[in-house]
């Protein structure tokens, strides 16, 4: 039921921008597109999902993930992220290496969590790089800065100290709803597993924290390029300030894969650069990038969950 409003909301946030705008505009934009810069912008899906897949070899305690399966538990993720909120889709990934019987139930989901953390501090750690050389200031832009260095600040602070980690899970279990807090549980104990596994090796993790950097930073100019693929223009450390924003936008779990809410804020923030049937191009190719992934996911989702059903049998 919540997928279904989900999707009516996406829905609703689409057909309000697309009656907003000039939509033979969109038309006209996505007809006139640079073919080679296209090409290349979506193209980066393959090299993209490919040092995804390296990271998580890098991540696994031994040898037994091969760069093979680790592409298709990527893509099979990737179709899960598209029905599922937040992203979450990745945390079946922790399902998906216990049930292969690469790592045991508690460390894959640890593996994952970290994995997701990197993801989610890399992403911001960009962002306020580039907000710091982004020129067209204003208090709502100034309130976005704070809030986005807030969260990469407690999230280092998470990620890098016990102590702030147990006061963060005993507060959030203290007024969180009753059926939450359970899971809450679970989490606060794989985010202890994950301290003892990564941070013994502290030359392992500088190399999954430089990884993780360089793969959003690939993202990133993946969207640079669609807008260049749109025959536009924006500065790419203003696109750095930017992209990051529209992304997290997505990542709230109030529409179907962030399409609307995504697209919305595309049009908002870069409305000093891009004109709105330009940005709402951009936005149908920024849901590419999941959508990409996710179409060559599908026959790998269908064997891994199939694989569920029969050791659950």
């Amino acid at each position: 039921m919540k997928r279904l409003i989900s999707l009516v909301v996406s829905l609703i946030i689409l057909a309000i921008i697309y009656w907003k705008i000039d939509f033979q505009g969109l038309i006209k934009v996505l007809a006139n597109c640079n073919p080679w810069w296209m090409a290349i912008s979506l193209g980066m899906v393959i090299p993209l999902t490919m040092f995804t897949a390296w990271r998580l070899q890098q991540l696994m305690p031994s040898s037994t993930l091969g760069f093979g399966e680790a592409n298709r538990l990527i893509l099979a993720a990737s179709v899960l992220n598209m029905v599922l909120p937040s992203k979450m889709g990745d945390i079946a990934k922790a399902y998906f290496l216990k049930q292969r019987g690469h790592l045991d139930g508690s460390l894959s989901l640890s593996l994952v969590v970290f994995e997701k953390t990197c993801d989610l501090l890399s992403l911001l750690l960009w962002c306020v790089f580039g907000l710091c050389f982004y020129r067209q200031q204003d208090w709502w832009l100034g309130l976005m800065s704070l809030l986005v260095a807030v969260g990469l600040v407690c999230g280092i602070l998470l990620l890098s100290s016990r102590k702030m980690a147990k006061i963060f899970f005993l507060v959030s279990k203290r007024f969180a709803p009753k059926k939450l807090r359970s899971k809450l549980e679970k989490l606060q104990t794989s985010w202890g597993e994950m301290h003892d596994y990564f941070w013994r090796d502290q030359g392992q993790l500088l190399k999954i924290t430089i990884t993780s950097i360089f793969i959003w930073f690939l993202h990133l100019l993946q969207i640079w390029l669609f807008i260049l693929a749109l025959n536009a223009w924006t500065p790419f450390l203003a696109n750095l300030a930017l992209s990051p924003l529209a992304i997290l936008a997505g990542l709230l779990p109030l529409t179907f894969a962030g399409v609307g809410t995504r697209d919305a804020a595309l049009i908002w923030f870069y409305q000093p650069y891009l004109s709105t049937p330009i940005a709402a191009a951009l936005g149908l190719l920024c849901t590419s990038r999941y959508l990409l992934p996710a179409i060559g996911g599908l026959p790998f989702l269908g064997q891994y969950l199939e694989g569920g059903v029969m050791s659950n049998e």
